[in-house]
This record gives C-alpha cells, sequence and structure tokens, in this order.
C-alpha cells in the first residue's frame, strides 16, 4: 500500500455556507450556522461576520476542523439585515486569504410583518369530500372540470418610488401557490410558491431581491394566484378545500433609499383584482389556459384596472407566517423527446425517462379557439398503447391550452404532474421533437454523490433512486408525485439514508419536520404523514380500517430516527435540537397507551401479575401498518383487501420494536445535547422494552409469532432478540428468504434492514443473492423491464408486459441505495458528518469495477475500486478512515491512498 498526500496548497476556504446555503437571501433564524471546507489542512481558524456599514458583530475563531457548523453567537440581527461573513484557515505555511460570503435575514418576529391577508374578489371553492371507500370503489364527480374548478386570480398594486434605491426586497406569500412580478418581469425563478406547509400552523414567506426591478415613479407589484394545496383537491381522495375556501395573497416591500432613509409599503385595500387567462387551474387535475383571455400589461405601469374589482382586507392574523427555509422548488432541467409518434387518439411523446414537471409547447399557426389537451401517464400497455396508470378521483393529469389565434409557448404555472408519456390532442400535425420538452421541477437540492459499476443494472437501480428522490422531493418529500403527494413520515424515514447520499436534503427535511413537529398531536401522537389537514382528522375520525389509522410504529418514529439519520450524516446537532421536545412527546405518548391498552386479542383476558406487568411496558396495541406491503400478505387477493393483512399480522410486534428503536436513538441524543440522566432513563427504558418483548414474544430457540420476514428482520436489526437466540433467529430469517426462492418478502419497514441483517448475522452470500434476484418481487426485475424510477410495487409490469394502475414513482424501496454506497462502494462513516469512515467494499459481490462520490460536510470522499487490481481513495482534510480488504485494515488520512487487490 502506498499513501500518497497531495502537495500542500494554500487554498482560500471554499463552499461557504450559511444555514447550509450559499449566499442565502433571507434565512429564517438568529442563530446561524456557519459551515466551509478548508483548501487543506486546517490547524486552527477565524471566522469575522460584518452588518451592512462594515462593522464586526461577531467574531470567532478555534483549532482543527469543528465537529459541526459554527453558530452565531453575536449581537442580535437585524430583521431585513444584510451580513457578510469571512473566513480563513491557518496551515503550516501560515493563514489563508480570506474566503468571503453573505446572507441576509428575513422578517423573524411577529412585530416584522404589518401586511395583512388580502382575497382578490373569487367564488368559493366547491368542497367536494370524498372518502378512502370512494376512490376504491372509483366514485367521484361527474360535473365537468371547467363547472366545479375555479380560475387563477391576478392582483395589482402600484407603488411610488420617489428617491434613487440601493436595496429592495419583496417578502411575498399566498394561501394557495402564487407567482408576483414587478412591473411584468417574474421575480425570482421558483415555482409553486409558498410550498406545502401545515398551513393552519405555518405559511412560508418568500423574499425576493427587488432592487434592480424598481424604478423612480410609479411601479406595480402583481401576484397571481391558484388554489394550490390551500384549496386545491389533494390527497389520495382528491378532497378539496382542506385548508380554506378562499385564495389570499400577502407582500410587502422593504425600500432602502440612497439617502438612508427605509421605507415599508405592503399590499392592502388599494390592490385590485381579476379573473386571469387560467379558466381553471388545480394542482392535481390540471389547468387551462385559454390565451384569449390573456389581459397583456396587466402587471405594468399604464394598464387600464378601471373595470377591474376591489379586494377584500382580512382581519385574521397573520401570526402563522414563516421565513421560508432551505431550496424553493424550480426548474431543475429539461428532457427532449425520445420518441414523438402519432396514434389515433393524438401525439404520443416519449421522453424516455419518469418524471415530475410538465410540458412545454411551441405552438404556431393555431386558429382562434383551438383547444390542445396535454395528457400524462407513467407506462403504456404491453403493446404501446396509452395506459392511465394513476385513477381516481380528481387525478386526471391533463392540462388545456385554448389558442387566441397567435403563436404561443405554453408551459402550466399552477400544476404539476408525474409522467414519462404525454398525449396530446388537437394539434393538426405531429409537433417536432424540439417543440415539445419537459420541464423538471424539484426542490432545487444540490448534488451530493454518484454510484456507477460494471453492471449497468446495478448503476440502472441507483439511477432510478435518485430519479425517485428528485422526483417526490418536491416542496415536501411526498410518496409520490401523481396520486397523493403526501409527506409520508414512514417513506422518509427508510429512505432518509439513501437520500442523504444523493443531494444535500439536510435544510430540505428540516424544513419538513417542523411541519412534523408543528401537526404533532395533542396527545403527542406523530401524524403518518405532514402536512395534516383538519379533513384528514376527520376520515380518521369517521372511516374504519386502514383509512382509521392517523399514528403509526414506524411512521410516527420518524421523529426520533429521521433526524438522528440527519445527525448521522451532517454532523449538526441543532436537528436534534430543534426535534428534541417532540421525540419526547412520542415517546411519552407510546409509554402512555403501554400502560393503559393491551392488544385486542387480550381485551378480554384476565392476564396474570408477570403478564400484565410486562404488556404495561409495550407500545402494542394502536392500530398501525405493521410491516405494510409484504409480498406474501398482496397474494391472491384484491388490493383493498389484501393492504389489511400486514398490518393485522406484523402490527402488534412491529410496536414495541420501534419503540425500543426509539427510546435508543433518543438515548443517544441526549448525549450529544449534553442531557447524561435523561440519556441513562431513556437506555433503560429501551432495555426493559427489549427484554418484556423478549419475554413475551420471543421463544427459546429465537423464533417468533409470525413467520415473516419483516418481524425477523426488524427484530435483528433493533436488538429485540437476546444475544443466545440471535444465531437461532437469523437462521430461521434466511429459511424464510430461501423458501421464496432467495427473494424477499420484507415491507415498508423491514426492507431497508433486510440485507444489513443477513450480512451482519452470517449469511452474506444470501444477501447478494437477494441484491441481484430478477425475480419479483426484487430490485432488478424492475430494471429488466426498463423501470427509470423506483415503483411502489414489485410487479407492477407483469412479467408479459401488462402493467397495473399503480404508481411508477416510489422511492421507498430505493432504500437499497444506501447499500449500494455503504457495502458495494465501501463508503460507511463510523462518526458524525463523516469525521471517520470505513472503507470496506464487498469485493466478491461479482462486480470488477465500482466508482463513487460522497459529499460530505469535510469535502469530498471519491472512490474506485477494480477487482483483482486497485482501490483508489481520496479522502479531504479532516477525515480520517480505515480501510478493510479482507483481514487488513489501515488507517489513513487526507490526501490520495492506493491499495492493492491482488490477483483474485
Amino acid at each position: 500500500m502506498t499513501n500518497t498526500v497531495a502537495p500542500h496548497s494554500m487554498s482560500a476556504c471554499r463552499d461557504l455556507r450559511t444555514e447550509h446555503l450559499i449566499a442565502p437571501i433571507a434565512i429564517g433564524t438568529e442563530r446561524p450556522r456557519f459551515t466551509w471546507i478548508p483548501g487543506g489542512e486546517q490547524r486552527a481558524w477565524e471566522l469575522d461576520v460584518e452588518d451592512a456599514a462594515g462593522e464586526t458583530v461577531w467574531r470567532a475563531e478555534g483549532t482543527g476542523f469543528p465537529r459541526g457548523p459554527v453558530v452565531y453567537d453575536g449581537t442580535a440581527l437585524d430583521a431585513n439585515g444584510a451580513y457578510a461573513w469571512r473566513v480563513r484557515s491557518l496551515t503550516s505555511e501560515g493563514w489563508t486569504a480570506w474566503a468571503t460570503s453573505t446572507f441576509g435575514v428575513a422578517l423573524l418576529r411577529p412585530g416584522d410583518w404589518q401586511a395583512p391577508w388580502v382575497e382578490p374578489a373569487q367564488a368559493g371553492t366547491l368542497i367536494e369530500r370524498w372518502t378512502l371507500l370512494d376512490w376504491i370503489r372509483g366514485g367521484g364527480p361527474a360535473t365537468p372540470e371547467q363547472d366545479r374548478l375555479r380560475p387563477a386570480n391576478l392582483v395589482r398594486q402600484a407603488i411610488e418610488i420617489d428617491r434613487p434605491v440601493v436595496r429592495a426586497r419583496l417578502y411575498a406569500t399566498a394561501r394557495g401557490i402564487y407567482q408576483a412580478t414587478v412591473n411584468g418581469v417574474t421575480v425570482g425563478d421558483e415555482v409553486l410558491a409558498p410550498g406545502f406547509d401545515s398551513y393552519l400552523h405555518r405559511v412560508s414567506v418568500q423574499c425576493y431581491d427587488i432592487t434592480a426591478a424598481l424604478r423612480p415613479g410609479e411601479n406595480v407589484i402583481g401576484i397571481a394566484v391558484a388554489d394550490g394545496w390551500w384549496t386545491g383537491r389533494i390527497g389520495i381522495t382528491g378532497s378539496s378545500a382542506q385548508f380554506g375556501q378562499r385564495t389570499a395573497v400577502a407582500w410587502q416591500a422593504h425600500i432602502d433609499y440612497a439617502d438612508g432613509a427605509t421605507e415599508v409599503m405592503m399590499l392592502g385595500a388599494r390592490a385590485r383584482s381579476s379573473a386571469g387567462p387560467w379558466l381553471y387551474a388545480d394542482l392535481f387535475v390540471g389547468e387551462c389556459y385559454d390565451a384569449r383571455k390573456a389581459r397583456p400589461g396587466w402587471d405594468a405601469v399604464g394598464f387600464d384596472a378601471s373595470d377591474w374589482q376591489p379586494v377584500r382586507v382580512l382581519e385574521d392574523s397573520t401570526h402563522t407566517l414563516v421565513p421560508f427555509t432551505g431550496e424553493p422548488v424550480r426548474r431543475v432541467g429539461e428532457v427532449a423527446p425520445v420518441d414523438v409518434r402519432e396514434t389515433d387518439e393524438g401525439a404520443l411523446i416519449d421522453f424516455g425517462q419518469v418524471l415530475v414537471g410538465r410540458v412545454r409547447l411551441r405552438l404556431r399557426g393555431l386558429p382562434e379557439g383551438r383547444r390542445i389537451t396535454i395528457e400524462h401517464t407513467e407506462v403504456l400497455t404491453a403493446d404501446a398503447a396509452w395506459f392511465q396508470n394513476i385513477v381516481g378521483i380528481n387525478k386526471e393529469q391533463a392540462d388545456v391550452f385554448v389558442s387566441s389565434g397567435e403563436d404561443a409557448d405554453y408551459e402550466p404555472a399552477f400544476t404539476f404532474h408525474g409522467f414519462r408519456y404525454a398525449r396530446i390532442v388537437g394539434l393538426d400535425a405531429l409537433p417536432a421533437p424540439a417543440d415539445v420538452r419537459a420541464v423538471v421541477l424539484a426542490s432545487d437540492l444540490a448534488d451530493a454523490g454518484s454510484f456507477e459499476c460494471s453492471d449497468p443494472r446495478l448503476t440502472r437501480l441507483h439511477r432510478n433512486a435518485v430519479w425517485s428522490q428528485r422526483g417526490n422531493f418536491v416542496s415536501i418529500p411526498t410518496d409520490c408525485p401523481q396520486r397523493e403527494r403526501a409527506g409520508w413520515t414512514g417513506d422518509m424515514q427508510v429512505f432518509a439514508p439513501a437520500a442523504t447520499n444523493n443531494s444535500r436534503v439536510l435544510p430540505f427535511l428540516e424544513r419538513w419536520l417542523a411541519n412534523v413537529r408543528a401537526d404533532q398531536f395533542s396527545d403527542g401522537a406523530v401524524p403518518i404523514f405532514s402536512p395534516w389537514s383538519p379533513v384528514n382528522s376527520d376520515m380518521a375520525a369517521t372511516e374504519g380500517g386502514i383509512a382509521a389509522v392517523s399514528r403509526a410504529a414506524g411512521w410516527s418514529d420518524a421523529i426520533a430516527l429521521v433526524p438522528w439519520t440527519l445527525y448521522e450524516r451532517y454532523g449538526d446537532p441543532r436537528v436534534l435540537e430543534e426535534n428534541w421536545p417532540a421525540m419526547l412527546r412520542w415517546i411519552d405518548y407510546q409509554r402512555e397507551v403501554a400502560r393503559t391498552r393491551v392488544p385486542d386479542r387480550l381485551a378480554s383476558t384476565e392476564l396474570d401479575p408477570v403478564t400484565r406487568d410486562r404488556q404495561a411496558l409495550l407500545y402494542n396495541s394502536d392500530q398501525n401498518f405493521g410491516d405494510w406491503l409484504a409480498p406474501s400478505t398482496l397474494e391472491g387477493r384484491p388490493v383493498h383487501e389484501a393492504i389489511g393483512i400486514a398490518p393485522a399480522l406484523t402490527g402488534e410486534y412491529i410496536g414495541p420494536m420501534y419503540q425500543a428503536q426509539t427510546l435508543t436513538v433518543a438515548a443517544r441524543a441526549a448525549e450529544i445535547l449534553g442531557r447524561p440522566e435523561e440519556a441513562a432513563d431513556l437506555a433503560a427504558r429501551a432495555a426493559e422494552v427489549r427484554a418484556a418483548f423478549a419475554a413475551e414474544y420471543v421463544d427459546v430457540s429465537g423464533g417468533l409469532p409470525v413467520p415473516l420476514q419483516g418481524l425477523y428482520v426488524l427484530a435483528l436489526a433493533f436488538d429485540m432478540i437476546p444475544e443466545d437466540r440471535r444465531r437461532g433467529a437469523a437462521a430461521r430469517l434466511a429459511e424464510l428468504v430461501r423458501a421464496r426462492g432467495d427473494r424477499l418478502d420484507t415491507g415498508f419497514l423491514g426492507t431497508p434492514h433486510l440485507l444489513d441483517v443477513l450480512w451482519e448475522t452470517g449469511y452474506r452470500d444470501l444477501a447478494r443473492r437477494v441484491l441481484w434476484q430478477s425475480e419479483p418481487p426484487s430490485w432488478l426485475y424492475a430494471v429488466d423491464r426498463g423501470a427509470t424510477t423506483m415503483w411502489e410495487n414489485w410487479a407492477a409490469i407483469a412479467p408479459d408486459g401488462t402493467p397495473s394502475a399503480t404508481s411508477f414513482n416510489h422511492y421507498a424501496f430505493g432504500c437499497v441505495d444506501d447499500w449500494l454506497f455503504r457495502r458495494i462502494a465501501g463508503i460507511r462513516p463510523t462518526a458524525p458528518g463523516y469525521a471517520e469512515v470505513v472503507i470496506e467494499p464487498d469485493l466478491d459481490c461479482g462486480l470488477s469495477w465500482v466508482r463513487a462520490h460522497v459529499d460530505t460536510p469535510r469535502g469530498r470522499i471519491q472512490l474506485a475500486w477494480e477487482r483483482g487490481r486497485t482501490l483508489e481513495l481520496s479522502l479531504p482534510p479532516g477525515v480520517s478512515g480505515r480501510v478493510r480488504t479482507g483481514d487488513d485494515v489501515v488507517v489513513v488520512h487526507e490526501g490520495t491512498t492506493l491499495v492493492a487487490l491482488g490477483l483474485a
């Protein structure tokens, strides 16, 4: 082995981030976090923060590499303030040059916001309430979209600028989704603002730099607003008005003049409103844009708005407003068609990739009044005919453009879809490929990793996970981008480790976790998805069966497990601090349910004192999803019946497993947060739960009450099996896997841990066979059938090519992507924030080469290995590693390391 360290460089620090973002315009905290990557070794560091006048408001210094972000501890930051900061490193050759960055501060305190909510003139949304049973039976509205959906509305207001402006910020938001303009020019590049929040508790406010857009004299600020998540048809049932019936907008502009004066202007009663050219605009159903009704210049100076209607100024409070944090949704890419062909129903466009976004069309030579309809789907039939894979109430996913007779470039504004294929109806001829593009929408997260290998199927599997992550990280982490778009806590819990490898997810998930905390129920339970609406509460209270579940083991536990994953991967304790009270409330809820209730099967049984005491420790009586969608439980039955089987078989046992795991994670978090007494108490309670579980459910040979893979996987992963019975439990798991033909039979909760449990209990070859399995259920079955994203169901396309009406974009089973990085490539963090790593690739997995990288808080870890030749590893400053190949273990540090892998 040789360890070659790159020549020392006096390079300045790079990748300077405030709140984990590069030069954010409006952070939402008074205690920002600062991070950077040194250009080389770092013996010490210095950091300064200056205000807009150039005065230093805080100075910090330290030695080595900080164990986490450096947290601001200076004088109070000003609302709407502008700041600069700089950092430098001390190396063996002296101090590097200063590296600089900037950040702005949002409106942080209730008194900072003065503008009221303003409603444009409108009719209230038609309230539609549909149940899960309606969805299953195929019920829904009979009225056409244009008769029951609402138009988007326009709001304009003029302001006067009488002096030169040096800095101007527009703070804006909506109950609905909006686009803001100044003097006819769209501000910012984000879409679907303000994003999805738990609106009754928090509505995000965006900040835009409008300095260059303002001019002396009259200026016009315009906002177009549509229903969005606020009052549109959302969720699995497609019910409307889940947060409110009427849209509203609010904005205020902070103007700094050259003479030192400052002025705040705001939306108010002087504004005027009108229906826009969108005859309807629904986030799920789609939109209809009538170009004949466009009002050119409506948001510019000189427009005659005398026929517009007055707005209604609301008196309800804006106390729910919070600064938007993280990255907004943007157009993150475009995809050209790979095929355009004529069918009897219209032009069929194949973009070659299941994606999330909308279609942009260049339309030329259409007569006035011509309707062009764009339909969307993710899959075709076996003979390449149109197939609508998402069915249900308000799931049309169709956009309509009505021509004014003039040439146009049309892209929907207030909706998005999940699709690979588009069908365009109404054109006189096939569109040229150059005239059609799929515009990809996603929360604009920076890429953080890559994986490729000698088997193109495994490389494709990784890319499928990436595309599903991108398509479902749209404002919140969703389960699917077409049918529900719900922020399921269980899906995120199982996928969080994989997500960290592929993009910088910390700010995005911190924002979502703030919504989860806001939605936490008064009894401490955590909802199964967030944002959670009053309609969801009504459904849970009035419907039976699965529809009645509002909290669930493995789902609600996301309040502890997701923050812990983020801490492990980013080394930032704030994510633990922010979620600590919510973790404890959930733990207290579990404890209270355990103390006061028993499973239904024991409700009429006289328990002996020992059993009663054990049961009083176990959270096992809430109805929950169990190992959801375990494949064998779905076979041979209609889906609406089969989905209840895994919950009934496994729910009682899954509950205490996750209870013990959450207690353990909370104990570790308590240690990190400097709470040793609480850490000891939580760890002791975890041990009690494990002992009670073992006594109640584990037989002398390590057997469990139900012979399903998922139960054994989780019991072994969460240390629920006593040490003297682990070998027997692992052997039973291996038997169950072999009995299924070396195929997995785990559901949402068991799947993320299956390969690791097999690996760590001595069944490495079996883990490899499960990974490389090509018969369903397996990961590579979908890849072999041309999947470009992760599927909701393992055999969503039958062997004969017949597709099912299901989601072809569900990231949950993409959790295996973390295995590809940790076990196949071999990059495994062993200290928070990748301060320490173990590099241990699986050289016997059957691959001839692998290349991968992960961008960590300390810089890029890059690895390439070729079986029988070399392993090349590059570590950034501040990361120490151990390379394990066979029986050899070598400690490595910053720089490039070459390891000879022999001739095997």
